[in-house]
Parts: C-alpha cells; sequence; structure tokens
C-alpha cells in the first residue's frame, strides 16, 4: 500500500476521501468535529506540499437525495476554522460547474465536495460514479479508515481509475490496530459492550485467541446464551452472571472488571456498559473508562458510542489510541478483509 507521503503532489489535483460524517443537529451544526480533526494533517500535508486539494466525504443517510440538513457547509465551516484557511466548496460532487471549479484550483488551495451520498450511486459502488469522479483528481488518497468496510464507489471504486495511496490517519489507524494483533503485551483485556452481538461475534472469537480475558456485557452475554453461540475459548469470555438487561453493570460486576483492566498491559475496547446518556447509569461505563487509564496499559478504544462517552468526560487524551471507526475497526480486529484497504493494495 502506498503513503501519502511517497506521492509527488506539488500542483497534482489530490483527490482525498475523507470521513466527516458527524454528528450534526437539524440545522446542519457539528456537534462533535473529532473526525474532522483527525484528517487535518493529511490536508495540511498536501497543503504544505503544494498540492491542488480536492475532499470528498458523506454525510448521515440522504439515500440518494438532497437534503438540506446533511449538506457539508457546516463541515466547511468548522474546516476553515481548524485549518485557518479558506476553503471552495462546491453544491455537488459531479458534473461540469464542479470540474470548472476544480481546474481553477491552485496550489495549496482546497476544495470540499457537497455530500457524496446525495447520489445513490455512491453507496451502490456505480463504477460510472466513480469514473466521474476520478475525472476531478491526478491522485487519490484515502484517509477514510472508518469507511473502509464499506465497498462504496469512492472507497474502492476511484482507485480503479488513478495512482491511489493512504493518508496519515488511515496508515496511524492500521499500526496502532496492529500493535494489538501482533505480539500484544500481556496480560491483554478486550471489553465488548454496546446492544448487539450480531456484528462481535466475529470480533471475540478472534480476540480471544490473543487476549487472555474478553469482557462482555449483559445484553452481549444474553444474546450469546439465546442464540447458543459457541467459541473457541469460553473459558476466556465473562459477563455479568444475571440482570442482563439492566441499564448499567452493577457493582459486584464493576469490581471484577476493574481488577482484570488493572493488571493489564494492553486493553481493547468498543462499546458502552451501561445506557450512559443518563448519568444514573453511566457509573459502570465511567469506572471501566478509570481503570483503562489508571492501568496505564497500551490502549485502544473505537466505536460510535465510545468515542461519545469519552469526548464528555474528556478522557480522550488519555488513551493510547482512540479509532475514528467502530465497524471498520471490529472488521479488522476480526481478520475480515476491508474493502477499502484491498482497494489500495490492487
Amino acid at each position: 500500500m502506498k503513503r501519502v507521503e511517497e506521492f509527488k503532489v506539488t500542483d497534482k489535483r489530490v483527490l482525498v476521501r475523507c470521513d466527516f460524517n458527524v454528528p450534526v443537529d437539524g440545522a446542519g451544526n457539528v456537534l462533535d468535529d473529532f473526525r474532522i480533526k483527525k484528517t487535518l494533517p493529511t490536508i495540511q500535508c498536501l497543503v504544505k506540499n503544494g498540492a491542488k486539494i480536492i475532499l470528498m466525504s458523506h454525510l448521515g443517510e440522504p439515500n440518494g437525495m438532497v437534503t438540506a440538513s446533511l449538506s457539508l457547509d457546516k463541515v466547511k465551516e468548522r474546516l476553515e476554522e481548524l485549518l485557518s484557511i479558506s476553503i471552495i466548496k462546491t453544491d455537488d460532487c459531479v458534473g461540469d460547474n464542479v470540474q470548472k471549479q476544480v481546474s481553477i484550483l491552485g496550489q495549496g488551495q482546497v476544495l470540499l465536495l457537497e455530500n457524496l451520498r446525495f447520489h445513490q450511486e455512491e453507496t451502490d459502488n456505480d463504477v460510472m460514479f466513480a469514473k466521474k469522479l476520478s475525472l476531478l483528481g491526478d491522485i487519490y488518497i484515502n484517509d477514510a479508515f472508518s469507511d473502509c468496510h464499506r465497498a462504496h464507489a469512492s472507497i474502492v471504486g476511484i482507485p480503479k481509475f488513478l495512482p491511489s495511496g493512504a493518508g496519515l490517519l488511515l496508515q496511524r489507524e492500521i499500526e496502532r490496530l496492529n500493535n494489538v494483533l501482533q505480539d500484544p503485551k500481556k496480560p491483554m483485556v478486550a471489553l465488548v459492550g454496546g446492544i448487539k452481538v450480531s456484528a462481535k461475534a466475529k470480533f471475540i472469537e478472534k480476540i480471544s485467541a490473543i487476549a487472555d480475558t474478553v469482557i462482555v456485557n449483559g445484553p452481549v452475554k444474553k444474546e450469546i446464551m439465546e442464540k447458543n453461540i459457541t467459541f473457541t475459548y469460553p473459558e476466556k469470555v465473562m459477563g455479568p452472571s444475571d440482570n442482563f438487561d439492566a441499564l448499567d453493570i452493577n457493582n459486584e460486576f464493576i469490581d471484577i472488571c476493574k481488577e482484570k483492566i488493572l493488571t493489564a498491559k494492553t486493553v481493547v475496547w468498543n462499546g458502552p456498559f451501561g445506557k450512559f446518556e443518563d448519568a444514573r447509569y453511566k457509573k459502570g461505563t465511567l469506572e471501566i473508562a478509570k481503570a483503562i487509564i489508571e492501568s496505564d496499559a497500551y490502549s485502544v478504544a473505537g466505536g460510535g458510542e465510545t468515542v461519545e462517552f469519552l469526548t464528555h468526560e474528556g478522557m480522550l487524551d488519555n488513551f493510547s489510541h482512540i479509532c475514528t471507526g467502530g465497524g471498520a475497526m471490529l472488521d479488522y480486529l476480526s481478520g475480515e478483509e476491508l474493502p477499502g484497504l484491498k482497494a489500495l493494495e490492487s
């Protein structure tokens, strides 16, 4: 996989797939800019080296319909604040007008395309749509690890038409997750929260071969039992003994979790352990987070709700790595082939 640093980008049009799929309110205002900030190093690198930068992303699920509240207008405003430069934004992501705006870009200038998912062809992985996008650039850089598990046009289609590589964020995500998969420091503890186990069963199976302990919350353990899901190392998988539908884990189980975490040298965490949005039920998740920080272990956390919780509690900077994508993180750690990474290796 080629890296962005390996390309000669001066005076080249560089098409960058970002993940600006951030929480917004009804007016499109950005509520959390975590993902936007994570892509800044790649953008700044390209600006510094005199590239003509075209950014693209999706936002929400407009299902191929132009939806005002899911426009990237407010993302553009936040990007301008963070980069301290003016950014051009188009009203669409393909078409003659877009091509004209791209054609007059100067070195170090940044242009943001409108929401890719205003076109159904994006999620359909339409080849002609990917080709239209590719005509905007000379080089394609994927910096959206969090979308690499999706076979969408802007992820797997464009690399068929352009020299392609990985942005700084995507590289960092892979390197940090490989630290977990390849000879991690022991003991290693994995924590699996959230609601549904269907997307996490493969992860539990894979990570239990590496980790010393896999701790699951009540809803996940309940589904494992109800669906009779079996694992190769069941003795490593532990969860609450009862009251699986509780909105928070009890003090007894909190103590068990903390005991395991505090002796760990590597911790992987995906998914909260309670209904943390309600302050009455955030204790378990908060105590787990505190224990991970206190353990001084190599810590990787991911998943939208996990990041939301850590952001609210001001704990993001206390972890070794915060993954921008929950689904992509689980798939990668489960040994799944991510279509977006495969496209860059072709």
